[in-house]
């Protein structure tokens, strides 16, 4: 299928199908004679593990070092995602702990917010609404 329908049927847009194919996510497509871009199911089914994965909260570059494992996801999404290799942990695991640390920083902004805004008062407090 040309790109415009590989993208529809992907849920996303011919630009993104490009831009995968230059970060190295896709495979180049097949070609026709003029040159337009031909897309099977195979793609189709990586893009939309690639787009799973992105909205989880990982990055392009962070797919790029697991590329080998795309094809692998799309053929089996209950796959786990397992580390690269033994010696350091997986892109996945790197994420888990970079959104842990964020949470809880977010958490100690959050409640010294609190602790300046309402003066040690929760914010189911009548007094807070009333008035």
């Amino acid at each position: 299928m040309r790109i415009g329908d590989a993208a529809a049927a992907a849920n996303t847009t011919p630009r993104a199908l490009r831009f995968y194919e230059q970060r190295g996510l896709l495979p180049p497509p097949v070609r026709t004679a003029s040159g337009q871009r031909v897309y099977g199911p195979d793609t189709i089914a990586r893009v939309r593990v690639i787009r799973d994965l992105l909205a989880l909260g990982l990055t392009v570059e962070d797919l790029r070092g697991c590329g080998d494992r795309l094809r692998l996801l799309a053929e089996n999404p209950s796959l786990p995602c397992a580390r690269a290799r033994e010696d350091s942990p997986g892109v996945a695991v790197r994420r888990l702990a970079a959104l842990d640390a964020e949470i809880a920083r977010l958490t100690e902004l959050r409640d010294r917010l609190a602790d300046r805004a309402l003066g040690g008062r929760s914010l189911g407090d009548p007094a807070l609404t009333e008035g």
